[in-house]
C-alpha cells in the first residue's frame, strides 16, 4: 500500500539520525570534522530545497502559493525556534559545549527532544507528499534528508554527550524521531490525497520555508564555527552532488 511505502521512505531517512548519534556519541571526532560533515549536509538540504521543494511548488500552483508557503512555513518554524530556544533547545544540533545539562537548565532534555521533532517533521512529510498520484517516491528528497540527517545526528549527540546526557536517553531519542519520521511521511501520503495541486503546492512550500530556516537557525552556526578554507567548497560539494541526483530522476 502507498501508506506503507511512504512510512517506510520516511522511516529509512530518519534512520540516518541513528547512524549520526551513534558516530558523534561514541566517537571522539575533532570539532571541525564535523563542522565540515554538517556544511556537506547543510549543502545538501539547500539543493533538495530549491530544486525540488520550492521548484515542485511553483510548478504545481505557480508564484503566489509557493511565496505564500514558504513564508509561513519559515515563520511557523521561527516561532516554535524561539519558544524551544527560551527552553534550552537553541543549540540542539550544536557539538560543542553549548546544550545546556539537565541540571543548568530544568527541562532542556525535553526541549531538545520536541527541538528534533520539530527538524524532521517536514521533511518526512515531503517524502510521503512525492508518491501521491501513484509516482514513484522522489530518489532526490530521500537521499536528501538522509545524507542530511547524519550530521544532524552527529553533531546534536556529540552535544549531548558533552552536555552530560546518558546513552539511553540519546539513543532512545533519536529511535523515537527515526520512528515519528516515517509516521510523519505516513500522516503527509495520507492527508495530502486527493487535494487539488494549488493546496499541495502550498504545504511543499510550506515544508520548504520551514527546512531552510532550520538550515539557517540550527545547521549552519555549527558549519561555520570551526570554518576553515575548505568550509564553502565543502558545502558546494554537498549541494552539487544533491543536484546531480534531483536533476539525473528527471
Amino acid at each position: 500500500p502507498g501508506w506503507m511505502e511512504a512510512g517506510g521512505w520516511g522511516l529509512l531517512a530518519g534512520s540516518a539520525l541513528l547512524v549520526g548519534s551513534a558516530v558523534g556519541y561514541l566517537v571522539r571526532l575533532p570539532r571541525r570534522v564535523v563542522a565540515s560533515v554538517m556544511a556537506f549536509g547543510a549543502g545538501v538540504l539547500l539543493s533538495a530545497v530549491a530544486f525540488d521543494l520550492i521548484s515542485d511548488a511553483y510548478e504545481q500552483g505557480g508564484l503566489t502559493p509557493t511565496v505564500l508557503g514558504a513564508v509561513a512555513g519559515a515563520v511557523a518554524y521561527t516561532g516554535c525556534n524561539v519558544v524551544l530556544a527560551w527552553r534550552g533547545a537553541r543549540h540542539r544540533k550544536r557539538s560543542g559545549g553549548q546544550q545546556p545539562s539537565e541540571d543548568e537548565q530544568a527541562g532542556s532534555g525535553t526541549a531538545l527532544a520536541l527541538g528534533a521533532l520539530l527538524d524532521g517533521i517536514p521533511e518526512s512529510v515531503v517524502i510521503g507528499a512525492s508518491l501521491l498520484g501513484g509516482g514513484a517516491v522522489s530518489a532526490a528528497t530521500v537521499v536528501a534528508v538522509f545524507v542530511s540527517n547524519v550530521p544532524e545526528g552527529l553533531s546534536s549527540a556529540a552535544g549531548m554527550r558533552r552536555a552530560g546526557r546518558s546513552p539511553t536517553y540519546v539513543f532512545g531519542l533519536w529511535t523515537v524521531i527515526a520512528l515519528i519520521s516515517g509516521l510523519a511521511a505516513v500522516v503527509g501520503y495520507t492527508l495530502l490525497g486527493g487535494v487539488s495541486p494549488l493546496v499541495l503546492a502550498a504545504v511543499t512550500a510550506v515544508a520548504g520555508g520551514a527546512i531552510l530556516t532550520m538550515i539557517a537557525d540550527t545547521m549552519v552556526p555549527e558549519a561555520f564555527d570551526e570554518a576553515h578554507l575548505a568550509t564553502g567548497l565543502i558545502l558546494l560539494v554537498g549541494f552539487l552532488g544533491a543536484f546531480s541526483i534531483s536533476v539525473s530522476g528527471r
